[in-house]
């Protein structure tokens, strides 16, 4: 039997989050779950850090000063829990519109954040939760680092599908490990590119939609690129001072779709546009731009260079227990269901 490509329809978010009021932007990320949904999309992309908003305060002031202005306990509080009923609604939200989500947190996990992505299918079940696995210099300031369990791609009725954010593009044995589980889809999630305008190149928009087409043309894979506009109120919070407010400006919305042979498939929008970007994609382009080059499979030289891995998770707290008799011990139970470790404890 000749093997079957799946053909659908793929959307991109660009818009602006209700900054730091979870809630809020929750509300606009079902709007625009159901937006995608009625206009044919099988599944749909959000920016990094969608939800509450990507933190641009660090990049404009000091630490003491966020603190100061209430920022680092407000984003904490506005983070999504996947345990929580936002949670909740959006996964019901993506199983009502029978579309795949890949959707950008900033998850709150105890007392810790990191930068999440959460892909959940068209029955509203979890795909995969990972962590970007280094954040990027002051972002390195808010949240925690991901491990080498967060590199996983997964199969499904649209193709094999992944994600990084950001400067993980710019990694090239990260790129390198999603590309050897031979992606199809692949998401790009950006945060948006109003920061630093004129003042540093690589954070904009020109180099960064550079190394994700790139990553489709290396892959041989369709990206997904969404990325989030910065709103006059988000500039107008952040920025108090007209020194902040010409490093963070109102746009910054670029979100593209790339074929596997590196070609662009939609127009660009205007930067402070919003709303959802379609594109139909046949995953059948694949085969023929991997023909002629597929650099984790026949275009490889394993026997110059290869890639280790540790697909571990990186367990900071590891259970055990002692070959005694838990009855001798002045902690021990016969309950069942007491943990295993019950009877480990001080003398």
């Amino acid at each position: 039997m000749a093997l079957k490509h799946p053909k659908y329809v793929a959307a991109v978010v660009q818009a602006a989050p209700e900054f730091l009021d979870v809630d809020a932007t929750v509300e606009k990320t079902i709007a625009l779950i159901e937006e995608a949904a009625r206009q044919g999309a099988s599944i749909v992309a959000f920016p990094e850090d969608w939800i509450p908003g990507y933190p641009w305060h660090v990049w404009l002031d000091t630490p003491a000063a966020n603190f100061q202005r209430g920022f680092v306990g407000r984003y904490f509080d506005n983070a999504l829990s996947y345990d929580d009923a936002n949670a909740a609604k959006i996964a019901a939200a993506a199983r009502d519109g029978r579309i795949c989500v890949s959707l950008g947190i900033a998850e709150r996990s105890g007392g810790s954040l990191y930068i999440g992505n959460w892909i959940i299918d068209a029955e509203g079940r979890t795909l995969v939760r990972r962590r970007k696995l280094k954040p990027t210099h002051m972002e390195r300031t808010v949240f925690g680092e991901g491990d080498g369990s967060d590199l996983v791609v997964r199969d499904t009725p649209l193709g094999r599908i992944g994600v990084l954010a950001c400067w993980e593009h710019l990694q090239p044995l990260t790129k390198y490990a999603m590309y050897a589980q031979n992606e199809q889809v692949h998401i790009a999630a950006w945060p948006g590119f109003s920061l630093y305008k004129g003042v540093a190149y690589s954070l904009g928009a020109e180099v960064s939609l550079a190394a994700t087409q790139t990553y489709a043309l290396e892959g041989g894979c369709f990206v997904l690129a969404p990325s989030a506009v910065t709103s006059q109120a988000m500039v107008d919070l952040m920025c108090d001072t007209d020194e902040k407010r010409r490093l963070l400006e109102v746009g910054g919305g670029f979100s593209m779709i790339y074929g596997p042979d590196g070609s662009p498939l939609v127009e660009r929008k205007p930067e402070t546009w919003e709303g959802v970007i379609c594109q139909e994609i046949d995953l059948a382009k694949i085969s023929l731009a991997k023909a002629a080059a597929d650099p984790a499979g026949h275009y490889a030289r394993a026997d110059v260079t290869r890639l280790l891995i540790n697909r571990r998770p990186n367990v900071r707290v590891q259970e055990f227990g002692l070959p005694f008799e838990a009855s001798s011990h002045p902690n021990a139970t016969d309950d069942p269901a007491a943990p295993e470790d019950a009877a480990i404890g001080s003398s």
